[in-house]
């Protein structure tokens, strides 16, 4: 019996080879994993998978086939997957309206959001949201508050006095 692990390491030494065979290229995996990483992290922005490619050290065609070898799919469906997985996310749990977490989630057209969304989870984003809401869950973020988490809170300003500070609260009872 084979665990998922042997079909990796097989499917990426078939791409991964130095000039032995069997040998599995570990600097090669690496960069791979960085760029995977750097999907990960900036599923939202637009990236260029050439200049991820050319930050890996390989050619654009090298890097889609040895991705598409380690991970089992091109750079491009795996940002377009993991954009999906965050909008299911935030169609659960927050009360944005699909066109806000579209664009939160890096997709400019509601068009090819709805059908990537489709082609990926098997029904639209609005009846995903219904039906996430009529099995139930924790009830939504206010849309607010999300986006205020994608932003950022605002730096405190610097003239302003702390209110943590010791000295700026006084005990009850002290007038």
């Amino acid at each position: 019996m084979t665990d998922g692990f042997d079909c990796y390491v097989g499917a990426v030494s078939a791409v991964l080879t130095v000039s032995r065979p069997g040998v599995v290229d570990v600097n090669g995996l690496r960069a791979l994993r960085r760029a995977r990483d750097r999907i990960d992290r900036d599923y939202a922005e637009q990236l260029d998978i050439a200049a991820l490619a050319a930050d890996a050290g390989y050619s654009l065609g090298q890097f889609i086939r040895a991705f598409d070898a380690a991970y089992g799919e091109t750079p491009g469906r795996y940002r377009t997957r993991r954009r999906v997985e965050r909008a299911c996310e935030l169609l659960r749990s927050v009360n944005l309206t699909v066109t806000e977490i579209c664009m939160l989630v890096g997709f400019s057209s509601l068009g090819s959001f709805s059908r990537r969304f489709a082609d990926i989870v098997g029904r639209s984003p609005s009846e995903y949201r219904r039906e996430a809401a009529r099995v139930g869950g924790p009830a939504p973020i206010p849309g607010c508050f999300a986006l205020m988490w994608r932003t950022g809170l605002p730096a405190p300003d610097a003239a302003a006095p702390d209110a943590a500070a010791p000295d700026a609260v006084e005990p009850a009872g002290s007038r």
